[in-house]
């Protein structure tokens, strides 16, 4: 198609050629360079068109620009990202390990953008991977809701790279450390999966259920292992299988009266570093037989009155008995509270209840120190507090997947979620942030700290790569460790300054001088 003289006519670089593409539009004219010459045998030479350079619109020459944003966003959001990142370096290595890079890289992405955006949902975890640091962190990942759902499939077919993960964790765990096991119920109204079932808490809650079991290091602070079990499946039934899968051999498992020590008794004499620290129930008959109610001691160094007893029994393992007064005293009104409501209050059974209201046993195999006893079941509730995060602070109670493999790859994921806000916490409540703001505030507060991409990777507060980050969201990524502060120069003194300082002398006393006794120098 000939091209208009008035187009052709536009000034443009020499050596060019304007090409009609025939296509309506602000790209209908294009402007190519001659790449060199075609020669014809017994013809005249013909130019070669070249690439385009640019385009003729509006009556003049626009060269041509690359792609806006060709390259990404110059700027993402910084603050929580790093401080996730912060606390996942030995995660990392510990699933490449055992993953392929990629796997490894995508695993941590979706647990952590998990981490910094609660409640979020497959179909957005691309949009927010694209806006933070996380995709600086692991670049080049395919992150859409179709991709995520194959990827927790494979992760869920592939149990024995799971289980070497678990392991691998499980044999960090120092000899003397206490290991927290309990488990919790999370909600999975699956129709296709067969681990999906009634619990026995299905006649309140009225849904399906998966039970999942945590072990949790008291000492560090955040969990070792996890494993998904049938809803149906009860603690006491689960306890082997979590012992063997995960291969735990050190420490002491300080567990709940639904995970008896009998339950494990093969595992626990082919692991001979493995121990445990398990209530019983206040009707045992060993209770009676030791005569474990008669106190004869005061611990000291807990934060309450309780007094303890400790007794070798047969086979070669300890009972301690601790009671608290708080609890005592709470015990014994609930009970009368009921009892007055209900009207049915007798002496006899009154007298048998008193002398065990806020009494707990313990059962070891160890010789411990009944401080040392009361104190590790006492933070025991740490597990607690984790289950809560699990399924308040990270809102995965639930599962929002349906088949068995796309369940246990989401577990994997969410487990690893799980360390990272444990770590996450401890480090600002080190920090002394949490005194000031909540968990949650934390997170909004440091999302809001925008930074370019291009900046260096060691940040400083006055490094002018932030992007409209406020005073008070500095303070905190400061106290993190995520951003060098600025030194501070010494408060100046109030006032203008000297203009001549000189030496400091003695000051001349006030008034005026007095004059010599001329009378007293002639005597």
């Amino acid at each position: 198609m000939a091209v208009p003289a008035h187009i052709r006519n536009v000034p443009r670089p020499v050596n060019t050629v304007v090409v009609d593409n025939g296509k309506e539009g602000p790209n209908r004219f294009s402007v190519r360079e001659r790449s060199g010459t075609k020669y014809i045998q017994h013809g005249n030479p013909q130019p070669r068109n070249g690439k385009v350079i640019g385009h003729i619109f509006e009556g003049k020459y626009v060269p041509l620009h690359t792609e806006t944003a060709s390259e990404g966003p110059d700027m993402l959001s910084y603050g929580a990202a790093a401080f996730a990142h912060s606390v996942s370096s030995d995660i990392l290595s510990d699933l490449l390990d055992i993953y392929p890079i990629k796997d490894a890289c995508t695993i941590m992405a979706i647990a952590m953008l998990r981490v910094i955006r609660p409640s979020i949902t497959a179909e957005r975890i691309a949009m927010h991977y694209r806006r933070t640091f996380v995709s600086r962190y692991y670049p080049g990942l395919a992150l859409s809701a179709n991709t995520i759902c194959t990827f927790q499939q494979k992760i869920g077919q592939d149990g024995k790279r799971r289980r070497d993960f678990y392991q691998k964790r499980a044999s960090s765990v120092m000899e003397d450390h206490h290991i927290a096991v309990d488990g919790t119920l999370k909600q999975d109204n699956s129709n296709v999966n067969d681990l999906s079932a009634f619990s026995y808490k299905a006649r309140t809650k009225g849904c399906r259920e998966v039970s999942i079991l945590y072990a949790y290091d008291i000492e560090a602070m955040e969990p070792v292992c996890a494993e998904v079990f049938p809803g149906n499946s009860i603690d006491a039934s689960s306890y082997a299988a979590f012992i063997r899968d995960n291969d735990i051999r050190k420490g002491i498992i300080v567990s709940d009266k639904g995970f008896p020590p009998s339950q494990i008794k093969k595992e626990l004499e082919e692991r001979p570093d493995l121990h445990f620290l398990t209530p019983i129930r206040r009707n045992d008959v060993r209770i009676a037989n030791n005569d474990m109610l008669s106190f004869e001691g005061v611990l000291s160094g807990v934060d309450d009155h309780v007094v303890y007893k400790k007794r070798r029994i047969q086979g070669g393992r300890y009972l301690y008995a601790c009671r608290s007064a708080r609890k005592a005293a709470i015990e014994e009104a609930a009970y009368l509270a009921r009892r007055k409501k209900q009207k049915d209050f007798q002496p006899e059974n009154y007298e048998k209840k008193r002398k065990t209201f806020g009494v707990i046993v313990f059962e070891s195999d160890q010789d411990l120190d009944p401080r040392i006893a009361y104190l590790c079941y006492e933070e025991r509730w740490l597990l607690e507090l984790v289950f809560k995060r699990y399924k308040n602070d990270e809102c995965l109670d639930k599962t929002e997947v349906q088949g068995d493999f796309s369940l246990l790859g989401l577990e994997f994921i969410n487990f690893i979620s799980t360390v990272l806000t444990c770590r996450m916490l401890k480090k600002a409540r080190e920090a002394g942030l949490l005194e000031k703001v909540s968990y949650g505030e934390l997170l909004e507060d440091l999302s809001s700290a925008w930074r370019m991409v291009d900046a260096p990777e060691d940040p400083a507060t006055d490094d002018k790569h932030w992007v409209h980050t406020l005073n008070y969201v500095f303070e905190e990524l400061e106290a993190l460790g995520l951003s060098r502060a600025v030194p501070k120069t010494k408060p100046r003194k109030r006032g203008r300054p000297r203009k001549d300082p000189k030496e400091s002398k003695p000051k001349r006393p006030r008034g005026r001088p007095r004059k010599s006794n001329q009378s007293a120098d002639l005597l």
